[in-house]
């Protein structure tokens, strides 16, 4: 009978996490944040305070008629007293907020006091202290007063008409209260390693999830909030406690739990109903045989924590994870750890590592041949497309040469040297507002068309291509850009494979770098699934043709995602970012098609281009005359 009660709460309780999670959560802010042991803070109070927590807790102690902020009593310092630390400036705050805690109507705050012995001394000379303040802490003057409410060493229940009725109590679960007593009571409040050796990490077992969500609805049932003590001070630890419903968020690190809880709806994203993924055939995959085409899929800022984000997401399925050929590029610049995509792209066009913000140039400032180019010398025509702006790093990187990635006229002039077939991004400016006033009828006497719309570029069917898009057609995904990439993509190989000597594509998920930057998860996750679809397309072409590679990677990694809390059922990752720029972290390589084991293994990201000559065997091929 014991062990069928034990499965009958395991069963409970994993059916509890497994609720949908509006029906099972209420929704905290970082108003729900208790500052625990506050007086530790580097700055205590106003720590807490700025970062709006909705407890600040002070442990307190009686010395010659003083109230003094200590853990214990070896602590005590002579100007550490609760009046100056706490009493004092908060009131200060009260009276410029209007007679309110915060400037924020709706932000209310407890002070938490943690009576560490004495406390029929400590709470005769706390009214004292009080009166001081009248109106600033007696909710029964004003129902928008900072609440007191009394903690540790505190009277027995029966004693709580003793003592001022804005004096609120420090409940526990396991003592039952008269009614009158409950009234009394602000919170229920425990320490968690009395019922689990959880550590914060991953979830509890599911007989201790059953325990602790027994206790805590327990606590609701009689319309009060629950708060743990003890608890581990993490993002997880504070996820898995309010899936759990508890009201109050115990912690040590009241900005990073604000920032946790003011950015969450960033850190999180849930995606209903998954996409169909396209099953490869893998005939030719991994066979040695030349490669006639490369289509390569740079996925900007996309590491191996955005690809799994993009996977569960989708309810536990990619494009991209359906590639069995895998490396590891390794990004770092020629004069930095970390890449950004000038270097990172440039490194993968021509061969050779340099410095961050130089496009298509050496690292001493040499002119370096890229593959667009390098490929045109045997007749080979070349696609670069982005969904982004068209003179950014990664597609300039293809078709030009300048020593700072921000010179954006520059960039555009270069195409004049390309021997680029197709371009298509957005940056209009830069291209028909250059200070080249020639430089579109340059451009058209070398036989590009202009086209800014996508709808007039899916018209064509040969000849050189300049798709100059408005910005507004490369907003993001969740703007409504739709499936300019995968759209684009599908119209040039249909316009590139009809050249006997074959193509190449390089065509980039731009925004995913765009999300990492900003540190918005659902910006990354669906500019993500957008770049995944592409995939598909090139998967698809790829067992239609036999004689393509697909090559899908990145540049770098952005953002440095780690992921939290994920439900691939429903399709749902919670995430969180440690910087808003570029890491140094390894990318991974899926390779796909004849040629594709070359690119297994770890190397720098610029084999990538000797890796690519190799499986198209070019050696042995004759270059065609320069015209």
């Amino acid at each position: 009978m014991y062990r069928k009660n034990i499965l009958r709460s395991a069963v409970f309780a994993i059916a509890l996490f497994a609720l949908d999670a509006r029906a099972q959560q209420h929704t905290l802010s970082y108003n729900a944040g208790h500052s625990h042991n506050d007086y530790h803070q580097n700055i205590p109070l106003l720590t807490a305070y700025y970062a709006g927590m909705g407890a600040i807790e002070a442990d307190v102690f009686l010395k010659d008629g003083v109230l003094y902020v200590a853990h214990d009593r070896s602590e005590i310092k002579v100007e550490a007293t609760l009046k100056g630390l706490y009493l004092d400036p908060l009131a200060k705050f009260y009276r410029q907020n209007s007679n309110k805690p915060y400037a924020d109507a709706k932000m209310k705050l407890q002070l938490v006091v943690d009576i560490k012995e004495n406390y029929p001394a400590v709470l005769a000379q706390l009214i004292k202290d009080l009166s001081a303040y009248p109106g600033v802490f007696n909710d029964q003057l004003n129902p928008d007063a900072i609440h007191i409410v009394i903690s540790g060493d505190m009277p027995k229940p029966q004693d709580f008409g003793n003592y001022p009725v804005y004096f609120s109590f420090d409940g526990r679960p396991n003592v039952e209260y008269t009614p009158d007593q409950l009234k009394r009571i602000a919170m229920i409040s425990d320490d968690l390693k009395n019922y689990t050796a959880w550590n914060g990490k991953g979830n509890p077992t599911p007989g201790d999830l059953a325990t602790l969500k027994k206790l805590i609805d327990a606590a609701h049932s009689q319309h009060k909030p629950f708060r743990f003590w003890g608890t581990q001070d993490s993002p997880n630890t504070w996820i898995v406690l309010e899936r759990l419903g508890a009201d109050w968020i115990n912690t040590d690190q009241p900005g990073k739990l604000k920032d946790f809880y003011l950015h969450k709806d960033k850190l999180t994203y849930t995606n209903p109903v998954a996409y169909s993924v396209y099953e490869p055939e893998y005939k030719v995959d991994g066979l040695h045989k030349p490669v006639k085409n490369v289509i390569l899929l740079i996925g900007d800022g996309m590491g191996l924590a955005q690809i799994h984000a993009g996977y569960i997401a989708n309810h536990g399925q990619l494009n991209i994870s359906n590639v069995r050929h895998i490396g590891f590029s390794q990004t770092a610049a020629a004069d930095a750890g970390n890449t950004d995509s000038a270097a990172g792209a440039t490194a993968m066009a021509v061969g050779e590592k340099t410095n961050n913000r130089y496009i298509g140039v050496a690292a001493d400032g040499r002119k370096l041949t890229n593959l667009v180019d390098t490929l045109a010398g045997y007749g080979i025509k070349s696609g670069i497309i982005s969904v982004g702006d068209m003179t950014d790093a990664t597609p300039a990187a293809f078709y030009a040469h300048q020593p700072d990635r921000a010179m954006s006229e520059e960039i555009a002039a270069d195409l004049l040297q390309s021997k680029a077939e197709i371009l298509l991004g957005s940056n209009q400016k830069s291209f028909l507002k250059n200070k080249d006033r020639e430089l579109m009828n340059k451009l058209k006497a070398q036989g590009f068309q202009l086209s800014t719309q996508s709808s007039d570029f899916f018209k064509q069917t040969g000849g050189r291509q300049l798709v100059l898009l408005p910005d507004i057609d490369t907003r993001p995904v969740k703007d409504g850009r739709g499936d300019l990439l995968k759209a684009s993509l599908d119209h040039s190989l249909k316009m590139l494979s009809a050249n006997k000597p074959g193509f190449f594509i390089m065509a980039e998920g731009a925004q995913i770098d765009y999300g990492g930057h900003v540190n918005d998860l659902p910006y990354v996750v669906t500019e993500l699934h957008d770049f995944d679809k592409a995939v598909a397309a090139a998967l698809k072409f790829a067992d239609q043709n036999k004689e393509t590679l697909v090559l899908i990677t990145a540049d770098h990694e952005t953002g440095g995602l780690t992921l939290l809390d994920a439900s691939a059922e429903k399709g749902m990752i919670t995430g969180s970012f440690s910087t808003n720029d570029h890491t140094n972290i390894m990318v991974p390589v899926f390779a796909y098609g004849p040629g594709s084991a070359e690119f297994m293994g770890t190397y720098p990201n610029h084999e990538l281009f000797h890796k690519i000559l190799k499986v198209m065997e070019l050696k042995n091929k004759k270059k065609q005359d320069k015209k």
